[in-house]
């Protein structure tokens, strides 16, 4: 904290505005709690990197009586403008810094930011998300959004009927490209191991779906194009041959990094894969403290799944503080 500054007091902070976030906001607020939100980025998380959110319940076209389309579906960063708005008019504030620490004295929590200030809350929710793991080679981020995806569900009626590359051998990788084998018989997973990491009754439905050509032993090395993807270099990591092919997407699922350190500085009870674990309520061990979205233990991790998430735990939070 500043010297000769004064903390600043809330009933609850929450650490990230991605939609569960958010979310969570807008209950906290609607339920008269003096609610904070700090975002270190931009507000709406991983929901900014959705061209059109065609999946979110509700957000769907609009046509005139002549049958004339007037509105489409919300982009990912249109849908987070209006989740912050709601959580600013019910009264949530929302402040974008960097939280360095997070850590309980006696029945209050205090935050520490990264400009040195303090807050402190009785009680806080962490909706910090989880980012995709990368594969760090030439041409992934340039072509991020434009053939570079890390969700299936979100992109993958853009390449309907298109040559998609798919990298991963675990359940997710799995389960994304039986996806994307109903709008495409030409998905083609890549995995550098000799047999699939995914569980044995997916492994074998994708092992035997005729739309999927599973190729092991083999990497993407590089992703080329112009405006969009346009190839791939594939290397097979037992022979060391690469060859250069034509590729209309590359769907990457090498798994996901949790942003979890706040919840584990404070003793937060983790999984193996080190996302938060909780209950039902949403609530982790530590007492007032509770996990929401992507960072929380067997999250879904979709738009809806985390708005349900933020409105469990604002209410349970509120419960809480009730109590206290």
């Amino acid at each position: 904290m500043i010297s000769g500054e004064k903390m600043a007091d809330f009933d609850l902070i929450i650490i990230g505005a991605g939609p569960a976030g958010l979310t969570a906001a807008q209950y906290g607020a609607r339920s008269n709690l003096k609610v904070l939100v700090i975002e270190q980025l931009s507000a709406g998380g991983q929901a900014l990197l959705i061209d059109v959110l065609e999946n979110y319940p509700g957000n769907v076209s609009q046509k005139d009586a002549a049958g004339v389309e007037i509105s489409g579906p919300k982009s990912g960063y249109e849908f987070a403008m209006d989740l912050q708005r709601q959580a600013e008019n019910f009264g949530a504030v929302i402040k974008s810094g960097v939280v360095t620490l997070l850590k309980k004295e006696s029945s209050r929590f205090i935050v520490s930011m990264a400009d040195g200030s303090e807050m402190s809350a009785v009680s806080v929710i962490i909706a910090a998300g989880a980012k995709p793991r990368k594969l760090d080679i030439p041409g992934e981020d340039a072509f991020s959004g434009r053939g570079v995806s890390y969700c299936a569900t979100c992109d993958g009626f853009f390449f309907k009927g298109k040559k998609i590359f798919v990298v991963g051998g675990g359940d997710a990788a799995c389960d994304e490209a039986r996806y994307l084998s109903h709008l495409s018989d030409n998905v083609i997973l890549v995995h550098r191991r000799d047999t699939l990491r995914a569980q044995k009754a997916l492994a074998k439905r994708t092992l035997e779906n005729p739309a999927i050509k599973v190729r092991f032993n083999t990497v993407i090395r590089e992703i080329k194009g112009e405006k969009k993807v346009k190839s791939v270099l594939t290397e097979n990591v037992l022979t060391g041959e690469r060859i250069e092919e034509d590729a209309d997407a590359v769907f990457i699922f090498a798994g996901t990094v949790p942003q979890a350190s706040l919840a584990a500085g404070i003793n937060a009870t983790l999984d193996d894969d080190g996302y938060i674990i909780t209950d039902t309520k949403m609530a982790t061990n530590v007492p007032g403290l509770y996990a929401v979205g992507d960072v929380r233990s067997g999250a879904f991790r979709q738009v809806v799944t985390a708005a349900a998430d933020g409105a469990v735990a604002a209410h349970n939070a509120a419960k809480y503080i009730d109590n206290i």
